[in-house]
């Protein structure tokens, strides 16, 4: 196979995506059902990690051991990158030592720099600039609740950050609306997303406009890891957009609410709109699981026969 990567959402085409979505779907029902997947018996994954994780840790650990494989966790803190070793040089070692590698990190150069020499598939965990396997997670949940999200609306409401940018590539992709809302100084920078234009992305000033009519509300928190020094001035900034009951009954009539978490409950989003019927936030954690598995089986092996 052709040594494949995956940095960002548009590494993968349409086609990979819908069949990526299937089998996701193939895989959660053998899950589901007890019924053993190993594809991957002696395959080991490589986990860095530079910021810290609860769902994105737990679904790679737990899936390639539910593929037949084993993880090694790895964070900066404990290996020779937290004392200035190139990252080159490291990816060179940990290539020729495991099968896959997946990185959290901050700077998505960094991604970048380690897939430039290595020897197999690295997988964005999840960088400042995109998060595209949290996406592919959301495109997942929302298919299993409603159906292809093709011709449908998203609103995103809130920061414009790695989940915005990744969300903003989807769109183009699977071609879909994507309504965007952000606080004044916070909009969507389009050399990070790598998308122009507004075939398939507008931006609103006023979040409950953006909403309006959607089929998917989602945000996140708004201070996102590396930006704790602007919490207070972000809670100013941020204050008119929660999505609370009110943005919700704008929305489409069935209409979903995600986010990726964690959430702050009284911030982005009110406890009423988390914990209520239209949220499927939940789901959309336990599908990182499954989307992540189809993925890692992917690069490693190709199209299932």
């Amino acid at each position: 196979m052709k040594l494949r990567h995956y940095l960002q959402f548009r590494d993968f085409s349409r086609a990979e995506y819908d069949y990526l979505l299937e089998r996701a779907r193939w895989i959660k029902a053998q899950f589901k059902q007890y019924q053993p997947h190993h594809p991957l018996v002696d395959r080991t994954l490589a986990m860095i990690f530079e910021k810290q994780s609860t769902r994105t840790r737990l679904s790679f650990e737990a899936g390639v051991q539910q593929l037949g494989g084993s993880a090694i966790f790895l964070s900066t803190r404990d290996t020779q990158l937290g004392r200035g070793e190139p990252v080159e040089d490291m990816a060179q070692v940990v290539s020729r030592m495991v099968d896959i590698v997946m990185i959290r990190t901050f700077e998505q150069s960094i991604l970048e720099r380690f897939a430039g020499v290595s020897r197999v598939p690295v997988i964005n965990g999840l960088s400042n600039e995109y998060h595209p396997c949290q996406v592919l997670g959301d495109i997942f949940t929302f298919t299993e609740h409603r159906g292809p999200i093709q011709g449908r609306t998203v609103a995103w409401i809130g920061d414009s950050n790695n989940v915005c940018n990744t969300w903003m590539q989807a769109a183009a992709i699977f071609e879909f609306k994507l309504h965007v809302s952000t606080p004044p100084g916070y909009e969507v920078e389009a050399e990070r997303a790598g998308i122009y234009g507004k075939t398939h992305c507008e931006h609103f000033a006023d979040p409950m406009e953006a909403a309006r009519g959607a089929d998917l509300v989602t945000t996140d928190v708004w201070t996102s890891m590396g930006f704790e020094a602007e919490d207070a001035e972000r809670k100013r900034d941020f204050s008119d957009w929660q999505v609370d009951a009110d943005m919700m009954k704008l929305a489409g009539p069935d209409a979903l609410f995600m986010h990726c978490l964690p959430a702050h409950r009284g911030e982005e989003v009110s406890a009423e709109v988390l914990d209520g019927p239209q949220s499927v936030v939940w789901d959309e954690a336990e599908n990182r699981l499954h989307t992540q598995k189809a993925l890692m089986e992917f690069l490693l092996l190709g199209k299932a026969a």
